[in-house]
């Protein structure tokens, strides 16, 4: 009978230590349409603030090509760090392996953008390849979505280093973009700067709500937004 008790009870924890594993971050099941390119249910617009970035790299004793052209040059305000296909829960990468070698002529264009040809090229390797569009169509796709949301003024040409809440950052981009709701932006940070702010799209590019994308935004309570850089 201890026999027959001890090897229920057993059975019962090892059931209990799946559950919990079943339920563990991380551990949630993939999309059954996972990394089929084509199929998602929307797109993040990541908007990166240079500035931060720039500084970042700096600390970092980073100097290569890619920081010299973003940080020496044009002073950058917000750039595009990507455009990515999301599932309701989690997102496809990497849909091709290996990714068809992105046309030169295709990065060149989007400098002005994304000015960095690396951050270009991976883009289409993890993110492109999984939207099912052609090369040029991928790389049209971003540049629409970025016409498609209006940067707030303050942010255009800010000269002086000022600090922010999150909370204010959504705001200034919800005020100058009719159909932006609260739902549908989440502002990112390092641990005490603005580096992002990402906008969720229908694949037709119209906002549209995310809370597991909203679910990650910055919770602390200041950001410092330093200055343009250059020029």
């Amino acid at each position: 009978m201890l026999g027959f008790v001890g090897r229920r009870r057993s059975l019962i924890a090892a059931c209990a230590a799946l559950a919990a594993l079943c339920m563990a971050p991380g551990a949630e099941a993939q999309d059954r349409r996972q990394n089929a390119p084509g199929e998602f249910d929307f797109y993040v617009l990541a908007l990166s603030w240079s500035p931060s970035y720039c500084e970042q790299a700096s600390e970092r004793g980073l100097s290569g090509r890619s920081q010299q052209l973003q940080c020496g040059g044009r002073p950058f305000a917000f750039v595009v760090h990507g455009l990515w296909p999301q599932y309701e829960r989690g997102f496809p990468e990497y849909c091709e392996r290996p990714a068809p070698r992105l046309d030169r002529r295709i990065v060149d264009s989007m400098l002005d953008l994304m000015p960095a040809p690396g951050l270009i090229y991976n883009q289409w390797d993890k993110h492109g390849t999984c939207t099912g569009l052609a090369q040029r169509g991928y790389f049209e796709q971003i540049r629409k979505a970025r016409a498609a949301v209006r940067v707030p003024p303050e942010f255009i040409d800010a000269k002086e280093s000022r600090t922010v809440t999150p909370e204010e950052v959504e705001t200034a981009f919800i005020k100058v973009n009719p159909g932006l709701s609260n739902s549908a932006i989440a502002v990112m940070c390092d641990r005490r700067r603005l580096s992002e702010v990402r906008i969720c799209m229908s694949k037709d590019l119209q906002f549209r709500a995310c809370e597991e994308i909203d679910r990650r935004a910055c919770r602390r309570d200041r950001l410092e937004v330093p200055p343009l850089r250059g020029g």
